[in-house]
C-alpha cells in the first residue's frame, strides 16, 4: 500500500512576475528547485496566501539565484506580483519508506532567498 506525503515545500515564496502570455506554468529560481529537490516539469500544488486560490501546475526552471517566482499562462489569473505562495510537491511512498521519510521544507524571505530549511513541521499547540 502506498501513502501520498508532502515531498517538498517552498514556504512564503513571493510572486515576482505574473505573465498571462508566457509559455510554461510556474518559473522558479533554479537554486530553490535544487535545494527543495523539485524537478523541472514536476507537478506542483500552489496555495496563494493572499486570495486563497489553490491550483495545480508544473515547475519550470528560472535563472539560478534570481529570486524569480513567475506564475505564467492561465495560472497567472490565480496569482499577482507580490502575492505570497506555498509551493508543494507530493510523492507516493510505501509503508516501509514512510517510517524514515522526511520532507524538504524550504523557508523564504521577502526576496525569495532561503532563510532556513527543515525536515519536519512543529506540532501545533492549543491556544
Amino acid at each position: 500500500m502506498f501513502q501520498t506525503v508532502l515531498k517538498a515545500k517552498l514556504h512564503h515564496a513571493h510572486v515576482t512576475h505574473s505573465e498571462l502570455e508566457y509559455e510554461g506554468s510556474c518559473a522558479i529560481d533554479g537554486h530553490l528547485l535544487n535545494v527543495a529537490g523539485i524537478a523541472e516539469y514536476e507537478q506542483i500544488h500552489i496555495y496563494n496566501l493572499k486570495n486563497g486560490e489553490r491550483f495545480v501546475t508544473y515547475a519550470i526552471r528560472a535563472e539560478e539565484n534570481s529570486g524569480i517566482i513567475s506564475v505564467n499562462g492561465a495560472a497567472a489569473h490565480k496569482a499577482a506580483e507580490g502575492d505570497r505562495l506555498i509551493i508543494c510537491t507530493y510523492s507516493s511512498i510505501d509503508q516501509v519508506e514512510l517510517q524514515q521519510f522526511k520532507p524538504t521544507l524550504v523557508y523564504l524571505d521577502a526576496k525569495n532567498t532561503i532563510s532556513h530549511t527543515r525536515n519536519s513541521i512543529a506540532v501545533q499547540l492549543a491556544s
